[in-house]
């Protein structure tokens, strides 16, 4: 301890810049857009790296698997984009060999809302309570914040920040992102979200008690969030109780997606997003 002492004392003017620099660094960071606009993309690129290099060393061995996952979740775009297109009754509609939703003869020019591609999971959590996965792709593969992000056609989460080569995604099973989801059979609505202790459930929240739901029930996203599409699916109810002085259930909600084997994700674009921010951007008190 005494000699602990002595080696602070001797370099105490070198801590001391050490502490003014971080500080300084931290309040630039703060106080100012571009910096910290810039500290945040420099570091979604330096820890997307590093998990990349070492998924890439710990995967080179489920080279078959990462393959498999990719095929099934091929199929699984190529059947929800069949489903949508024969549901839209629009006329006849083109295949196309890319998974982005094709064109729709109505009108040549006229291209469905949503477009699909997919990415390699390189970073995932489960285990705290604000959770996020990174993605090997970014901006330059044409990811962009909001985008929905699936698993073999099941909710997994929502992009949050981009960078050039990468980019991290905003996990369902974090305590503060909610979702607005619905009981398929009824079409009743609440808000989804996680508590924060079993990764493999979430709970749907502020659902009315007079709604007939029950075990089984197959939970999916309302299109309310401008991010996913009607339909997909989030999970299935496992339990529900009515709590107790409310109007409402506590309802379980078993997750379809595996968060512990997540490889190969599916990442779903609203091409029409940014008209509908605007819009709803002018329905504000005051404008």
């Amino acid at each position: 301890m005494k000699n602990l002492f002595k080696l602070i004392y001797r370099y105490h003017v070198f801590f001391v810049f050490i502490l003014l620099e971080t500080f300084s660094l931290s309040v630039a960071i703060t106080n100012n857009n571009y910096q910290r606009a810039t500290f945040f993309d420099s570091g979604n690129f330096l820890s997307g790296t590093l998990f990349e290099k070492f998924s890439s060393v710990t995967q080179i061995f489920e080279f078959k698997q990462v393959n498999l996952k990719m095929a099934e979740e091929n199929i699984v775009l190529r059947s929800a984009l069949h489903e949508m297109l024969l549901k839209s009754n629009r006329g006849n509609y083109r295949t196309s060999d890319s998974i982005y939703l094709p064109q729709i003869a109505k009108d040549s020019s006229q291209k469905a809302v949503y477009k699909f591609t997919t990415a390699r999971v390189i970073n995932n959590s489960i285990n705290q309570q604000h959770n996020f996965i990174t993605l090997n792709k970014g901006r330059r593969d044409g990811i962009k914040p909001d985008m929905g992000v699936i698993a073999n056609g099941q909710v997994v989460g929502l992009v949050t920040n981009v960078s050039e080569n990468f980019s991290t995604v905003i996990s369902l099973l974090n305590s503060k992102w909610k979702i607005s989801a619905k009981v398929k059979r009824n079409d009743y609505f609440g808000s989804l979200s996680w508590d924060g202790k079993d990764y493999r459930r979430v709970q749907l929240n502020e659902m009315p008690y007079h709604v007939p739901i029950q075990n089984g029930d197959t939970v999916v996203t309302t299109g309310y969030s401008s991010s996913f599409p009607e339909g997909l699916m989030i999970g299935t109810i496992s339990e529900f109780t009515i709590g107790s002085g409310s109007n409402f259930y506590k309802i379980e909600v078993l997750l379809g997606a595996d968060f512990k084997n997540l490889v190969i994700v599916g990442l779903v674009e609203n091409k029409q997003l940014n008209e509908i921010k605007q819009l709803e951007s002018l329905n504000k008190y005051g404008n």
